[in-house]
């Protein structure tokens, strides 16, 4: 997943400011999972909202969506290369 310094870039770069406050809050490591918890972007998206308004509740989505992102090509990549290792294994090429 994006470093927060990452983040905070890629916000720059779409919207002029880099919320580095919102990527710090998601990516805290005492409440990182739960912050990540895609089930509770109802609730911290209101929150995001009245604090850093429309384009920061955007840029909250957006870290998200680029973790998950990140997440599944991780694991896309693992399964990739544990089926490679496992043909090879047994011959197959």
């Amino acid at each position: 997943m994006p470093t927060i310094d990452k983040h905070a870039k890629i916000s720059l770069e779409r919207t002029g400011k880099d919320y580095q406050s919102i990527h710090e809050w998601i990516d805290d490591p005492e409440k990182k999972a739960e912050r990540h918890d895609i089930t509770k972007i109802y609730e911290y998206g209101k929150i995001i909202e009245k604090e850093y308004g429309k384009e920061g509740l955007e840029e909250y989505i957006r870290h998200l969506h680029d973790d998950v992102k990140a997440k599944f090509e991780h694991i896309q990549h693992d399964l990739e290369k544990a089926i490679a290792e496992t043909l090879a294994y047994f011959g197959v090429k």
